[in-house]
């Protein structure tokens, strides 16, 4: 079938070991076609000779070329296929081929704060929560959150006035937009609310999201009681979905929460012919990479490095999830939930920098 590759396939079986790497199939003009990792990659690329329908027929009539690089193991692989298909975009890829769109709860800074949904994280002194695989999913929870606290969610560049900044028995401007009008709004941008009011619904936010508190829910609580009283099924049963959104929401931030919070320690991972490595994991990202110390000297040496790293990301919590960071923790979380055992190989970084008593 693969006429034009007589070449290759000879470089294969004459130059590739069974062991974990990372491959990539070349174009005749360079481009990188698609990018693939193997425990065993000699195998694996010999596998593509033998195709004969689909996908890698298609892509194995344009290309030119293979290579690949050794890894000291699969988790390494798997990694590292992840961010050279992120970096490079392959044609041929599909997971990882785009920048998967995460969506995040951000509150913003601002003089009366916004709850927004976006799908970036950025260091711009907001507070963020997430990731979330279901952008538009956040977008919808997002909004039954600040309808529920009656917080704003105009432009951020509408004039803000707090009731608090008027003289006495002076009226503030009108409403910017209808919430405001019908109530459903506190309506900073009217002077409808004292700044101390405002701020303490963020508040009710954030202590939701960070799983500390239920105001929002019971606030929702109390509509669907008054909307019963007043036999508006109707309005109670949209109210009950939105609660329900709210309590996926918190729920689901909870569960990602701990599960992050709990992935930072030293991972050893054997590796191929005796490689071991140490890898430092801190809130689901790989922070830095050591060769498994086989000596005093070498373990010494190790933990001042893992000490001056863990000193930075301490000092530095990370503000940075794009698209990119965020797969990593994703990747990561599922490595350890698909492998439970490998949890075993985890060492407290506090316990890997304790000095070994005499």
């Amino acid at each position: 079938m693969f006429a034009l590759h007589p070449a290759i396939k000879a470089h294969v079986s004459g130059h590739a070991e069974d062991r974990p790497g990372v491959y990539r199939w070349i174009g005749g003009d360079g481009q990188i076609l698609y990018v693939g990792k193997s425990v065993r990659i000699k195998t694996r690329l010999l596998s593509y000779f033998r195709e004969d329908r689909g996908k890698i027929v298609r892509m194995m009539a344009e290309a030119r070329d293979v290579a690949w690089d050794y890894l000291p193991n699969e988790f390494s692989a798997l990694v590292r296929e992840m961010r050279l298909i992120q970096t490079w975009r392959p044609r041929y890829n599909v997971q990882h081929k785009r920048k998967r769109r995460h969506g995040f709860v951000k509150i913003t800074r601002e003089t009366a704060p916004r709850i927004l949904p976006v799908t970036r994280v950025t260091g711009d002194g907001s507070t963020y929560y997430g990731p979330f695989g279901r952008v538009g999913w956040v977008a919808e929870a997002v909004a039954d959150l600040v309808r529920a606290l009656g917080l704003r969610d105009c432009r951020g560049d509408t004039p803000v006035q707090f009731g608090d900044q008027f003289e006495i028995f002076s009226k503030g401007p009108a409403p910017h937009c209808m919430r405001g009008e019908t109530g459903s709004c506190l309506a900073p941008c009217a002077g409808r609310c004292l700044g101390q009011d405002y701020h303490g619904r963020v508040a009710e936010a954030k202590a939701f999201l960070e799983g500390r508190g239920d105001a929002p829910l019971r606030r929702l609580d109390q509509r669907m009681a008054e909307a019963a009283e007043r036999l508006d099924f109707e309005y109670a049963a949209r109210v009950k979905e939105r609660r329900e959104r709210l309590e996926k929401l918190q729920g689901y931030l909870a569960g990602f929460r701990g599960q992050v919070d709990n992935l930072r320690f030293l991972y050893r991972v054997p590796g191929f012919r005796g490689n071991d490595r140490l890898y430092l994991i801190h809130h689901g990202r790989i922070r830095g990479e050591f060769p498994a110390p086989r000596s005093t000297p070498e373990r010494e040496r190790i933990r001042e490095e893992v000490r001056s790293a863990h000193a930075r990301l301490k000092a530095r919590p990370a503000l940075d999830l794009d698209a990119d960071a965020a797969a990593e923790v994703l990747l990561v979380a599922q490595w350890f939930n698909r492998r439970p055992k490998e949890r075993e190989r985890a060492v407290p970084i506090q316990a890997f920098l304790a000095p070994k008593p005499a």
